[in-house]
């Protein structure tokens, strides 16, 4: 009995692909599910990485050219009316509505510095929207696709024993084929979920790090415009 169950196991094909073609309609559609989530998890993580690494590129010149000691009116002028980079923009943002607090007799209207820091508020805010965009499908990714591929492990199981059931075989070679096709659900949720909740924490904190060098920016550059205001 043992030697033919041996046999009999041996001639079963138990790779990926065959465990999927076997498992049922719902254990499929589950599979193809997680599948897809891992894919696009995966793009948005190569395509945040992409975007971090130009954002801190980007930071970098215009800090340099920033801190360089040339006059702000011709770094202005110079970014232009549309600034590509997000350092560019609050920094367009700020020199902008300092430029509209001046009236044509050369003073300044009120609230200059409470504009200004809005301004460049706002400017700041859109950049941590973009930045931030996609990494909340990562976190959904990564706290249900388990839960998930359980069910599937669990719809795939049910199965298994119901043909044990209706075949009244206990056998291994009879039990082991369903099994192992509902637990490839569980390994799928699991691939899924993994580097969804590992690279949502770094890309997290990246973005932090992004967001506040321009909060960090902004502040030092309301604060060089303050003393302008002040010394008006």
């Amino acid at each position: 009995m043992e030697t033919e169950t041996l046999a009999m196991a041996q001639e079963i094909d138990f790779s990926m692909l065959a465990l999927f073609a076997r498992a049922t309609l719902t254990v499929k559609a589950v599979m193809i599910a997680l599948m897809i989530m891992s894919f696009w998890s995966w793009a948005i993580i190569i395509q945040k990485h992409i975007l971090f690494r130009m954002a801190k590129r980007e930071a970098g010149v215009f800090d340099r050219a920033f801190w360089s000691g040339d006059p702000l009116d011709e770094l202005f002028e110079k970014i232009g009316p549309q600034p590509e980079g997000a350092s560019e923009k609050i920094f367009a943002s700020g020199m902008l509505e300092w430029r509209r607090s001046h009236r044509q007799d050369g003073g300044l209207i009120a609230g200059a510095q409470a504009r200004i820091d809005r301004s460049m508020g706002v400017a700041i805010d859109k950049e941590s929207e973009r930045l931030n965009s996609g990494l909340s499908f990562l976190a959904t990714v990564g706290s249900t696709a388990p839960f998930i591929g359980l069910f599937g492990t669990v719809w795939g199981i049910k199965h298994a024993f119901e043909q044990i059931a209706i075949s009244q075989n206990t056998n291994l070679a009879v039990v082991a084929p369903g099994i192992a096709e509902a637990l490839l659900a569980t390994a799928a949720g699991l691939v899924a979920a993994i580097p969804a909740v590992v690279f949502y924490n770094k890309l997290n904190a990246d973005a932090e790090r992004i967001i506040g060098g321009y909060d960090a920016f902004s502040d030092e550059f309301a604060t060089i415009l303050s003393r302008q205001l002040d010394a008006a």
